[in-house]
């Protein structure tokens, strides 16, 4: 883990990414489900529910995935999104996690077609043939990645011509004021095990040197911002009713429950505008 300017947040060491997926397991997936990422509101009259399978579908659709595709879920979670290509599509997925807690619940799941092949394993230490893949996602987890042009560089290599790369990450916005860098960015960083956010133009400029063409990115943060209006109103209502949240805020050991307080950081980054939502198609 290299150091870091005064206030900016490190780059988080693997070890301290798995154990903080594995110390909020069970909150993770009582708040948030099986799909541990942002809803997408189109009509604005979804349930939280419906929402969240829209992202996840919209991921696949934009893979344009043949049918038995071979394609790599980049820190796949609880491996949901993975098993919707399987069953809808008959993908060949192989999924890539770095929490024991996560692929313990994963393998417990197989789909109804396809395959999924859920790894506890780092992504930068895989290796893949090159043009092995015919496509490949990261849903919200190329925040966890520091070396952003080694991600791409080596997805690069195992997709093969003509198939897709799709990443919906989390961003900053190009210009950001210093009292929200630091209270708000920096300080949900540090607590979601992240490093420095980056911007849409950044990482679409890597992707391009990478060698990916038709770089297209959308900024979703309007359709996803209501995503955290659901998992504040929830984990207020698990406060109240339920003794074992109260109790895990009040350990001193746990060193993660300050996530709770992150969750109102970013609504409050969402809504000053400092933080982004994007979502990035290349070939």
């Amino acid at each position: 883990m290299r150091s870091a300017p005064d206030g900016e947040p490190p780059e988080p060491a693997i070890e301290a990414i798995a154990a903080h997926y594995d110390s909020l397991d069970r909150f993770y997936r009582d708040i948030w489900g099986e799909h541990v990422h942002h809803g997408l509101w189109l009509s604005g009259r979804e349930s939280p529910e419906e929402a969240v399978l829209q992202m996840s579908h919209l991921v696949l659709d934009r893979l344009e995935l043949p049918p038995g595709a071979r394609i790599a879920d980049i820190g796949c979670g609880y491996g949901a999104t993975a098993r919707l290509a399987a069953e809808g599509h008959g993908a060949r997925v192989v999924g890539f996690t770095v929490s024991a807690a996560q692929k313990s619940y994963a393998d417990r799941l197989v789909p109804s077609r396809g395959a999924v092949d859920i790894r506890l394993q780092d992504w930068a230490v895989a290796e893949f043939a090159d043009g092995e893949l015919d496509g490949a996602f990261a849903l919200e987890s190329l925040e966890h990645f520091a070396d952003k042009a080694g991600f791409a560089r080596k997805l690069r290599r195992a997709v093969r011509p003509g198939g897709r790369l799709v990443i919906a990450t989390w961003l900053r916005s190009d210009r950001v004021c210093a009292w929200s860098q630091r209270h708000l960015l920096n300080a949900l960083c540090r607590e979601g095990r992240q490093p420095l956010l980056t911007t849409a133009g950044a990482l679409c400029s890597t992707l391009r040197v990478a060698g990916f063409s038709q770089v297209e990115v959308e900024d979703l943060t309007r359709r996803v911002a209501r995503t955290w209006n659901v998992i504040i109103g929830r984990t207020v209502l698990r406060l109240v009713t339920r003794r074992q949240y109260r109790t895990y805020l009040l350990q001193s050991t746990a060193v993660d429950r300050v996530f709770a307080l992150t969750a109102c950081r970013i609504w409050l980054a969402f809504r000053t505008g400092c933080f982004r939502y994007g979502f990035i198609t290349c070939r």
